[in-house]
């Protein structure tokens, strides 16, 4: 059971449609005992969306098996509304997790992800898509099609969490990333991922790129050192700080930090419709720091506690 509600004082926002994998991270910490936890980057963002007071729908696909049925449960649990044709699959998804000493994490997969077409509810204001389940395929056509079918009315967020094991070399990933960059008005990414997919190349020319393919914000997370991010409609840069966080493992740290992002812009009125993105494609830094700045302290939450851990807003001292 969740150990806190979601935030019912939350602002009410436009409903939000996550597409993506769902799995069960199996995690062996550096002194070698095992847990199971459920996963995969969207289901995290999912959850952190809905336990910061977000009305949030999520298409993902798990198994007819136990695990299935515990990543069903704990979404559920936690108020996220989940597709009925998501336990379509043939098994459900597995992630091994290692943890090094200082609580970072090596991956291993074995995943399948063949996502039918989704249908975009009315009153759905914002999509969200990241990592595996938005270049593998086949569900990566389907999570495209969704993608270009709702932005009329829907603004859109990518995070390309690269896994290169699952995905491939940077030169097979970096054009399906950037179609999706294209598409969406928010991108987070890390630090990491870039180095993977633009090796050698400064984080601000990274920004300049893909402002100019068309979102309207980007974000650059960096561990212990925070976030860089852009405000593309002006060409602004700046820093947020981590700030203080006592680290158990960094599991999930990232999909948090995307939950408090879009989370603030939504309550900000800077994503959810048509007009939000006009507004958020004239925003000042000012106008979106707000939104890294919860984004930050989710994330910070987040590696405070073991496993992919989603706060409240009253757990965030904003």
């Amino acid at each position: 059971m969740p150990d806190a509600a979601p935030d019912a004082a939350a602002p009410r926002v436009p409903r939000t449609l996550v597409l993506g994998e769902s799995l069960v991270d199996r995690v062996q910490s550096a002194e070698g005992s095992v847990a199971e936890h459920v996963g995969g980057s969207p289901a995290n963002v999912a959850m952190g969306l809905a336990r910061l007071g977000v009305p949030v729908d999520f298409a993902t696909r798990f198994g007819p098996d136990e695990r299935g049925r515990r990543i069903a449960s704990h979404l559920g649990a936690h108020g996220v509304t989940v597709h009925g044709s998501s336990a379509g699959a043939a098994r459900t998804s597995v992630a091994e997790a290692v943890l090094r000493a200082d609580g970072s994490a090596e991956y291993a997969f074995s995943i399948e992800w063949d996502l039918p077409p989704v249908e975009v509810a009315a009153g759905v204001g914002h999509v969200h898509v990241g990592s595996i389940g938005a270049v593998l395929e086949p569900g990566a056509t389907s999570v495209r099609a969704t993608l270009r079918a709702a932005r009329p009315h829907a603004t859109v967020s990518f995070d390309p969490n690269v896994r290169p094991m699952l995905m491939g070399a940077p030169d097979e990933v970096r054009p399906r990333v950037e179609a999706l960059v294209a598409l969406a008005d928010v991108v987070k990414a890390s630090d990491e991922d870039l180095s993977f997919l633009y090796a050698g190349t400064p984080v601000p020319e990274v920004l300049r790129l893909w402002g100019r393919l068309g979102p309207r914000l980007v974000v650059v997370t960096r561990g212990g050192e925070g976030a860089v991010f852009g405000v593309t409609g002006r060409g602004e840069v700046a820093s947020e700080p981590a700030g203080p966080a006592e680290v158990v493992d960094t599991v999930g740290a990232g999909d948090s930090f995307m939950a408090g992002l879009v989370s603030g812009l939504l309550d900000a009125g800077l994503l959810g419709s048509p007009a939000a993105r006009e507004r958020l494609g004239g925003a000042a830094l000012a106008e979106v720091r707000p939104s890294v700045h919860r984004a930050v302290r989710c994330g910070a939450a987040t590696v405070s506690r073991a496993g992919a851990y989603a706060p409240v807003l009253a757990e965030l001292d904003l």
